[in-house]
């Protein structure tokens, strides 16, 4: 078992130097080292740090699949719950959908992100595997050529470099990988859906037996179970929202008005334990490649958390990377990686597709930065009076078109109601929620 920090000064070397201890690394990990493939994983953190951030906690049923057939499912097997409906919670009324009854027919299944982290970094050093704990990549050089080198530096400061024949970057948007791409390399393809969401983790028992999504005129809520005794909540805010910004009060007021509380029934409380503002943001490179350099999880793609994707993205991404490091480490055959780009962006598109449906779903046209003695609950679908006259009429001689927003509103309850009362669309949405 290897996880000190021996490494200072000198110089590293393995087949294949990963870049980060998330889910994409370790099991990009897990899988090369049983193949025989030598390889290490550079980590900035500390190991308590690494196994105990809190992020996602939905697996979906090909996750899962991944983790079974590659023997990295103990944990999960026996502290996984499955999970399958969703409440809707709107302006006109509540409805639930019990998902894993339509489409194909699959469940989630709630394991929290940094129980698996743990799970497959204990796998990893117990079969041999080397770790950096502490170890920052800074820089990856010579990606072009056949010696990439990963250039670090340790918790003190004190800088190193690790030799190898291919580097795969698994630490996220702002990591070394990307980083180190020159210009021109790669195709960023961004999207900004100016919405942001103050997520919170509360000590506070789940309050309904399903994942909650409330649409108000004063934002998005969102509720999703993590355990029997942790919830993560979310609530939409405006841009410029420090996490600080919300006495708890405040947040569980919001979370009980927007959650419609009075006529569903109380929430839970209890104290919020971690909080941060999310950026809803889409982000993709292509290709997902510049020479020995590969990108996997974040560092490939960043989706927004609206459809429980990103861990799930990257434990795909990691296994065919693990496939194509090894059918070319082992057997010489490189045409896995040639294909490692395109096989992850089909999933990735598809992904990011449904994610954007989401956002529009969900999302209204209300300020959420309004004062909550002062909810927005009186919108009309009145004219308003309030038009500039100077408008010019259209071709058929009407006034000039009214509101954007109002527009845009309309046209989120008519996705609602459609998921509300289309099978297609019922079955449409259950295939995609639990699919990447």
């Amino acid at each position: 078992m290897t996880e000190s920090n021996d490494f200072r000064t000198e110089c590293g070397s393995a087949d294949a130097v990963i870049i980060g201890a998330g889910p994409a690394g370790l099991v990009l990990g897990n899988l090369l080292l049983r193949r025989g493939v030598d390889c290490v994983v550079l980590e900035r953190a500390g190991r308590d740090a690494v196994q105990n951030r809190a992020r996602a906690g939905f697996l979906a049923p090909n996750t899962v699949r991944i983790l079974r057939r590659h023997g990295l499912d103990e944990g999960l097997s026996r502290r996984g719950r499955e999970h399958g409906v969703c409440e809707f919670r709107t302006e006109d009324g509540r409805f639930r959908l019990d998902y894993r009854r339509l489409g194909t027919g699959e469940p989630h299944t709630v394991y929290p992100q940094h129980e698996l982290v743990t799970d497959l970094l204990a796998h990893f050093l117990g079969a041999g595997g080397r770790v950096r704990f502490d170890t920052e990549a800074v820089t990856v050089s010579g990606a072009d050529g056949p010696a990439p080198e990963v250039a670090v530096r340790d918790g003190d400061g004190r800088p190193g470099r690790w030799r190898a024949r291919y580097v795969a970057a698994c630490d996220g948007r702002h990591g070394a990988g990307r980083r180190s791409l020159p210009p021109g390399a790669v195709r960023r393809h961004h999207r900004d859906h100016g919405v942001s969401w103050l997520g919170l983790l509360a000590e506070a028992p789940p309050s309904l037996d399903a994942v909650g999504y409330a649409v108000h005129p004063r934002g998005f809520a969102g509720h999703m179970a993590r355990s029997a005794d942790i919830t993560r909540y979310y609530l939409q805010c405006a841009r410029g929202t420090r996490a600080g910004d919300w006495s708890e009060d405040r947040v569980w007021d919001e979370l009980d008005l927007r959650m419609r509380a009075p006529a569903y029934g109380p929430l839970r409380r209890g104290r919020i334990v971690q909080r941060a503002v999310v950026p809803l943001v889409s982000d993709v490179l292509e290709p997902l490649r510049h020479g020995a350099l590969f990108l996997a999880g974040d560092a490939a793609a960043l989706i927004s958390p609206s459809a429980a994707k990103g861990a799930n993205l990257a434990v795909l991404e990691a296994e065919i990377l693990a496939g194509a490091l090894a059918d070319a480490l082992v057997h010489g055959d490189p045409g896995g990686l040639d294909r490692y780009s395109e096989r992850c962006l089909d999933h990735i598109w598809r992904a990011q597709e449904f994610s954007h449906w989401m956002i529009r779903l969900l999302h209204g046209t209300a300020d959420p930065s309004d004062p909550p003695n002062h909810p927005a609950d009186h919108r009309s679908s009145e004219p308003s009076d309030a038009s500039d006259p100077s408008d010019p009429p259209d071709a058929y001689g009407f006034p000039a078109a009214g509101d954007e927003d109002l527009f845009q509103e309309r046209l989120r309850r008519s996705r609602i109601a459609s998921l509300r009362h289309s099978a297609a669309r019922q079955n449409w949405f259950a295939e995609n929620y639990t699919g990447i």
